[in-house]
């Protein structure tokens, strides 16, 4: 056993002993997961020995923080009785996201689980589970510190200390004001109230001072959530029902998550991959996930192999035509490239709304002609240089004109059609992209050379 492993468990050994005297934790259970996953990769029997010395209190939060792929060997090793137990441990929405991974793996163990809670806490779970994945209330905790307008600061100060020291709350950074029937009035940072008397009631707060009033409802859909995170500097975001009656929060850690996979997402759709298909263990699957793309970019590649195939005979009469077409078909994708991750990327963000289509594309167009005739003029040269043929130097400038000019607008059209009709801006609009920029190269390249040339 090396020194650094050896270091590693001294480590973790530490941690459990703080937290088994009652100290703090001196750190957070991402990093002891981290440790685990570096003698997980060294030693197996020693990795799991070591969770199960781990408290049930802090194992339910390094589990959460352990990769996918060790959470699901956890749950397959271990009886619903045990994992309902840990459930209970958790925040509300990261019991419901280990109840909905547990449900991939074993589908019949997750329905144990739930029946081996209590009536409250299953109730709570299966609530935040029945949204669906784009609404706001599947990401939502419902421990939160609230208090009524005409309660005291003082009171709900040792409320709140009542919840700390029994695990009912954590990360408070907000009280939550709400009027007699839990509708929401606003909220107000925690570090405001040190400056009001224990006595002052909290009616009186929000009617001399206000309070933060930015909250979404459980059935909006996230995007709308990350976005008033973002315009208003939240750590945190109250869920509201269609009543305005507080059910919950999401917090800062969770709408970094969700951005997270997002950009994921995005990433892999853009290169024509299943972000779930590739967590996959069957090779086959994965395979057959990333076969898909490839089979329509095949077509996408037939395609064009059409168009070169029409101009058989002025390829044959000059060589030279057949050295220069990567040139142009490799440009015009690349510019394309160029246009489509900015606009999707800006759409994702909401910078770009479709009723401001006509200025982006009307942006890319010029962009991309700017560019354009730079390239045309340089490529112009090489090629009158290269082959001693000044019209083949015309030839080219002009079909790589033509297809950044087209590079640039279907660059930002496809995706911005592609929402139109409801579709991800990301899936597919990479395989459409080259089908234009390889069709409008080569036709306008040989087309050109045709009439030109010979």
């Amino acid at each position: 056993m090396n020194e650094e492993l050896l270091l590693d468990i001294e480590k973790i050994r530490q941690y459990i002993l703080e937290y088994n005297t009652g100290l703090s934790l001196s750190v957070h259970p991402y990093e002891i997961a981290d440790l685990l996953i570096e003698i997980e990769e060294e030693d197996k029997r020693l990795y799991q020995e070591l969770l199960a010395e781990l408290p049930h209190i802090l194992l339910a939060e390094v589990l959460v923080e352990l990769p996918k792929l060790l959470q699901e060997e956890f749950y397959l090793a271990h009886g619903a009785k045990e994992l309902a137990e840990l459930t209970q441990e958790l925040d509300t929405d990261d019991a419901a996201d280990l109840i909905q991974h547990i449900e991939v793996v074993d589908e019949a163990k997750a329905g144990d689980i739930l029946s081996n809670l209590s009536s409250e806490d299953r109730d709570t779970i299966e609530e935040l589970i029945s949204y669906n994945a784009n609404e706001a209330g599947a990401y939502m905790q419902v421990e939160v510190f609230s208090a009524h307008t005409d309660e005291t600061i003082g009171d709900s100060i040792k409320r709140l200390k009542h919840m700390k020291a029994t695990n009912q709350v954590s990360n408070v950074h907000h009280v939550f004001v709400v009027s007699g029937r839990k509708k929401f009035l606003g909220m107000i940072p925690l570090e405001d109230l040190i400056l009001h008397g224990p006595k002052e009631y909290y009616k009186d707060i929000i009617e001399a001072e206000g309070k933060i009033t930015v909250s979404i409802k459980d059935s909006d859909e996230i995007k709308e959530a990350i976005e008033a995170v973002s315009n208003y500097d939240l750590s945190v975001i109250p869920v509201v029902n269609e009543k305005g009656t507080l059910l919950g929060r999401i917090t800062s850690d969770d709408i970094y998550d969700i951005i997270e996979e997002e950009a994921t997402d995005q990433i892999y759709h853009l290169a024509g991959v299943n972000d779930e298909a590739e967590h996959e263990e069957s090779l086959w699957k994965v395979g057959k996930a990333r076969g898909v793309w490839l089979g329509l970019n095949l077509l996408t590649a037939i395609a064009a192999s059409l168009v070169i195939g029409l101009f058989d005979t002025t390829i044959q009469s000059l060589v030279a035509l057949a050295v220069l077409m990567p040139i142009v078909a490799s440009m015009g994708g690349n510019a394309g490239t160029q246009t489509l991750t900015v606009t999707v990327r800006q759409m994702a963000l909401g910078d770009i709304d479709l009723d401001e289509a006509k200025e982006t594309i009307y942006k890319e167009v010029v962009v991309s002609l700017m560019n354009g005739m730079l390239y045309a003029l340089v490529m112009g040269l090489i090629a009158y240089w290269w082959f001693a043929l000044p019209m083949l130097g015309v030839v080219i400038g002009a079909a790589m004109m033509i297809n950044l000019l087209s590079a640039g607008f279907f660059g930002a059209v496809i995706p911005l059609g592609l929402k139109r009709f409801g579709i991800d801006p990301a899936i597919g609009s990479t395989v459409l992209l080259t089908t234009v920029t390889d069709v409008v190269g080569f036709f306008s390249f040989l087309g050109l050379a045709t009439m030109v040339l010979l």
